[in-house]
């Protein structure tokens, strides 16, 4: 599941890169595009910051994955443990 954040931001921050260098573009090679180099920057502060909260989720995503399945290790750990003990006497 958190692949799916890692594969989404890392997108985010390439359209967010393409945005940043189409604001350092003339006007003059950009045809029927906004020729505002300010619209290009807010573009992509958006999407940078878009692509920071998709990491961000996926990181505690992977995060809280990774607690259960070390608990659940445990849990079965535990189980095995007692299961053992219990057969000793």
């Amino acid at each position: 599941m958190s692949r799916n954040f890692y594969f989404l931001a890392a997108a985010l921050g390439f359209f967010a890169l393409i945005s940043g260098a189409m604001s350092l573009v003339p006007s003059t090679f950009q045809p029927g595009l906004p020729a505002n180099g300010s619209l290009w920057r807010t573009i992509a502060l958006l999407l940078i910051l878009a692509s920071l909260a998709c990491a961000l989720v996926g990181v505690l995503s992977h995060l809280f994955e990774q607690v259960d399945r070390r608990s659940e290790q445990a849990r079965l750990a535990a189980r095995h443990k007692r299961r053992r003990s219990g057969s000793d006497f």
